[in-house]
């Protein structure tokens, strides 16, 4: 039986009492009925504000608790999986610090620029071209490193020119070419001129400047 159709057979038992044979002053002689009656209405009326006033504070801080909770366990689970691959990841901290270090090697300093030239000049005439300039240009920072263009202006066959800028990639430094632009020569058959852009790079020391 639930607790309306208890109510609703209690409500019925307490009109069957004539009320205006209760004395409301004198409590300990009203009928059964009519005590059973009103103490249940009183017990949902304190049940009804112990819910709203405390039970239902306690269930909100309840479901931010296991909110939390879960929380808590996905944050544990992640540094118990970085503290069980700790070593792994040193390791691969050790490996990048050594790539970088290979790569940051491959960057000239202020004083291997006149070699490097050196070196772009060689590759040139070893493979037959001629040179009508090669400037270094003024210097372009970026974020984490310095550009140093270079404008370069050779005459050589076709084969000769793609075989330049082949020898260029194989450099133990760094450069890059840009802006190609490659015409023939009207006097001279066979012969084109070629303009490139070589960017090479250092390394940008904070600590220096």
């Amino acid at each position: 039986m639930s607790i309306a159709d208890t109510l609703s057979g209690w409500r019925n038992s307490v009109s069957e009492v004539e009320l205006d044979q209760i004395d409301w002053e004198n409590p300990g002689s009203w009928p059964s009925v009519v005590k059973a009656f009103i103490l249940t209405i009183a017990f949902l009326v304190c049940l009804g504000l112990g819910y709203n006033f405390v039970t239902k504070a306690q269930l909100a801080d309840l479901n931010t608790a296991q909110l939390k909770e879960t929380s808590l366990k996905k944050e544990f689970e992640q540094k118990a999986f970085d503290a069980a691959n700790l070593d792994a990841l040193r390791k691969q901290m050790d490996e990048m610090q050594q790539i970088f270090g290979a790569l940051v090697s491959q960057l000239p300093s202020d004083t291997e620029v006149p070699g490097l030239l050196e070196d772009i000049t060689a590759t040139g005439v070893d493979n037959g071209l001629e040179f009508q300039s090669i400037e270094l240009q003024p210097e372009l920072a970026q974020e984490f490193y310095i550009e140093l263009p270079i404008d370069i202006n050779v005459t050589g066959s076709y084969h000769d020119l793609g075989a330049f800028v082949s020898g260029i990639s194989s450099l133990p430094r760094i450069v890059t070419l840009h802006d190609f632009e490659i015409l023939p020569i009207d006097d001279r058959p066979g012969v084109m001129a070629m303009k490139i852009l070589a960017k090479t790079y250092r390394y940008k020391d904070e600590d220096a400047e």
